[in-house]
């Protein structure tokens, strides 16, 4: 289920529509959420890089390869209380097991398993504190 601040975030930023993009991160072992908007600035993004590919002389840089990264999301209906289902290979390659932390990183979210959290460096440590301090409420029965 998308929490509350996120499901609001992302329907503003899908132009009212209920659409979450979830996609892997491509350097972390988890899941990564944004609006239909970031879309644009993904294009925008591959335009730069192929830019600079040809300005640096990198031959290696491949366009379809690197679209095929940026563009490797699912688009997913979620309901007016942020339900939503997540494909099968999106929870293998995000290792999403019970739980899940969402943690927003401007415009896209991290969506974490919180045992792959507690395993990064201490870069994370706001972030470990803060799933580590849900997951006990959770438990107790409570709300954060």
């Amino acid at each position: 289920m998308l929490p509350p601040e996120f499901r609001k975030a992302v329907k503003e930023s899908s132009g009212g529509s209920r659409t979450l993009c979830l996609g892997v991160h491509d350097k972390f072992d988890c899941l990564m959420g944004f609006g239909l908007s970031r879309i644009d600035e993904l294009n925008a993004r591959l335009d730069r890089e192929e830019e600079l590919a040809i300005e640096r002389k990198n031959y290696d840089f491949d366009r379809d390869v690197r679209a095929a990264q940026l563009f490797g999301f699912s688009q997913l209906p979620f309901d007016e209380s942020g339900r939503f289902v997540m494909p099968e290979h999106l929870r293998d390659l995000g290792k999403v097991g019970e739980g899940l932390y969402f943690h927003g990183a401007g415009n896209f979210f991290f969506v974490w398993n919180p045992v792959e959290l507690a395993r990064m460096g201490p870069e994370w440590r706001g972030a470990q504190a803060a799933c580590t301090r849900l997951m006990a409420t959770a438990k107790k029965g409570g709300t954060a």
